[in-house]
């Protein structure tokens, strides 16, 4: 989760890198730290915290001048996150830096035999032992990417590295397994970053890294070989947003820049997805008609916010394809022993593309001989390409580590997936899904209309700030709805905050009711008229408790007024859709709350953007 920057070139590499790492402090904000080269040395600073930190640290301790650099912005694993912890860990001469994202499993062994060739570490991290890996190794050669390749080959477990010598002036060398980076092709310079925000600013020329691959770059070279010193495939890209959509923009916050940037997006997500006859087409669906045909179980796999959009998907999917599908948190799907085979489409959801528990259950899934589509945000990422079919969602960078309009993105390409089934499979005509189609591609001016609307939202998060405790109700696809609410109060705020599916109100959540309690409850939109009496119930029932009762309910259903406390207006939109515009106050509600309480909206504490671990 770490965020990596390296670079080579004819710029100041201090200010380069730390404008990256500025870019990538939503992985991690634990600390920070840079490595320069300089006359044959390594000059370094590191400082535990946030960035600002460590720009109090150069202001007062100056670095030398150098066009070599790499830098770090740490989400702590081994190690608790302080200076002595702080990347980059330099090996007993001073003259190695290396800079790491991931955990190394057989790092006891590895430790062990370094210290008892009489090797000191400074740090209680994983990544110090790597610098004094490679100190061994180049007693031998002077070729740091051959040492970096022998390292690699004794390390166990998911990393990114990246390292520089001051015995190797103008040179980076790069390595990745199971973890993020991509490198940055300039004019006389180039870079390394986990993420291509890092070097948007002086590059959009991109290139994918496979697995198990090292890459050397120089001012003018970039070579990138396999562990084994082999010569490896690399896929050149274009990234397809600049500068300014990784920017504020005015804004306070990156999340509420993210929000309002929800209508775009939701457009984009659906911008070019049928052809001239009508018909839906997806990216890269690199599975056959037949093969779609085939499929007689689907399994939705993500993780956190991703994880909702696919019980959205749930809801959609089976309704329109009668195909059963199935909602699994990746970090438990193949632990379970699940049944999985070739009639079988896993369909794994990330915004990344780079989630560890994700990705893992993806390899699981194609041990099982199931075919794998990937809905992702990230052009270039490891999902994608280990997938046999893509669904772009185009959200562009969404910087503030709590998901916004990813989750929205998200849900968008669930509904083109199902309906893309439907198609194949003969179950819907062409005008039903032309229907369809023109519901949702009135969303964006939908979800504008909740936007424009959403000052008595921000209001109502500053009367309900010395609340502790905020219960989120939802039936049919209300319920993901209240769970994403929920979660996005814990993430922002840090209170207690629970959504639970409003038929079980009385199987045991009940109890948490008591007088003053906040309660939002999703009403389904009338058409589903047997659900909506029933959450009408809900309604009464928490507020003859005592609960304050904060109601979402599409325009024109009065029949909430007078169990309400308080009303929230959702535009009036097709049942299965309703998730696109109910969640977004939910958003709006968290933001603000956080932000009364005097919260950092973009970095809640303890958390970072992108998950890489298991």
């Amino acid at each position: 989760m770490c965020g990596i920057v390296g670079y080579v070139g004819v710029r100041s590499g201090l200010e380069v890198v730390m404008s990256g790492l500025r870019r990538l402090e939503y992985r991690g904000y634990d600390s920070g730290g840079v490595a320069l080269v300089y006359e044959g040395r390594i000059a370094s600073a590191k400082k535990a915290g946030k960035l600002a930190n460590l720009d109090r640290e150069l202001a007062l301790h100056p670095l030398p001048d150098s066009s070599t650099a790499i830098g770090h912005t740490r989400w702590a694993t081994h190690g608790a996150p302080n200076d002595r912890n702080a990347h980059p860990h330099l090996d007993s001469s001073g003259s190695i830096a290396v800079v790491h994202n991931g955990i190394i499993e057989n790092i006891a062994e590895i430790r062990a035999n370094l210290e008892a060739a009489g090797h000191e570490m400074v740090s209680e991290t994983d990544t110090e032992t790597v610098a004094h890996l490679l100190h061994e190794e180049l007693k031998g050669t002077h070729d740091l990417a051959e040492a970096v390749r022998s390292v690699c080959r004794q390390l166990e477990g998911a990393f990114t590295l990246v390292i520089a010598s001051g015995r190797h002036p103008d040179l980076v060398v790069g390595a990745r397994r199971n973890s993020p980076l991509v490198v940055g092709r300039g004019k006389g310079e180039n870079f390394l970053a986990s993420d291509v925000s890092a070097f948007i600013e002086y590059t959009r020329d991109a290139i994918e890294l496979g697995q198990d691959q090292v890459v050397s770059i120089t001012p003018d070279e970039i070579v990138v070989t396999d562990f084994f010193g082999n010569p490896a495939e690399t896929k050149d890209y274009y990234v397809d947003w600049d500068i300014s959509a990784a920017e504020k923009g005015g804004y306070d916050w990156f999340m509420l820049k993210e929000i309002d940037e929800q209508p775009q997006d939701v457009a984009d997500t659906l911008l070019g997805r049928h052809d001239a006859s009508g018909a839906l087409q997806l990216d890269e669906m690199r599975l056959s008609d037949d093969e779609l045909r085939e499929i007689d179980k689907i399994i939705v796999i993500a993780c956190g916010t991703s994880f909702y959009a696919g019980l959205v998907a749930k809801y959609a999917i089976e309704h329109w394809t009668r195909i059963p599908c199935e909602v699994e948190l990746a970090s438990e799907f193949r632990y379970r022993d699940p049944i999985v085979d070739r009639s079988t489409l896993v369909v794994t959801i990330s915004q990344s593309g780079e989630t560890m528990d994700t990705l893992m259950a993806i390899r699981y899934a194609r041990q099982q001989r199931a075919k794998v589509l990937s809905i992702c945000n990230t052009n270039g990422s490891t999902i994608p390409r280990e997938s046999d079919a893509v669904l772009y969602t185009h959200a562009g960078p969404e910087i503030a580590v709590a998901s916004t309009k990813g989750f929205l993105a998200q849900v968008v390409a669930c509904y083109l997936l199902g309906l893309y089934l439907a198609q194949i499979r003969g179950l819907k005509y062409g005008d039903e899904i032309s229907r369809i189609m023109t519901d949702l591609e009135t969303m964006p001016a939908a979800i504008q209309r909740v936007l424009d609307e959403s000052e008595p939202v921000r209001q109502l998060a500053k009367e309900l700030a010395g609340s502790k405790s905020f219960l989120f109700l939802g039936r049919h696809v209300g319920y993901p709805v209240a769970l994403e609410g929920a979660l996005k109060l814990k993430e922002l705020a840090y209170l207690h905050a629970e959504g639970f599916a409003a038929g079980e109100l009385k199987h045991g959540p009940i109890a948490l009711v008591e007088e003053g309690v906040p309660v939002f409850i999703v009403v389904p939109p009338r058409g589903r008229d047997q659900v909506h009496e029933k959450v009408l119930s809900n309604i009464q029932e928490v507020r003859a408790r005592g609960a304050r009762t904060i109601v979402l309910v599409e325009d024109g259903d009065d029949s909430v007024v007078p169990y309400a406390d308080e009303l929230i207006r959702l535009p009036k939109v097709p049942t299965l859709l309703q998730p696109l515009v109910a969640t977004v106050p939910l958003q709006i509600f968290a933001c603000a709350l956080a932000t009364e309480m005097g919260h950092d909206v973009d970095q809640p504490r303890n958390l970072a953007k992108s998950v890489t671990v298991e």
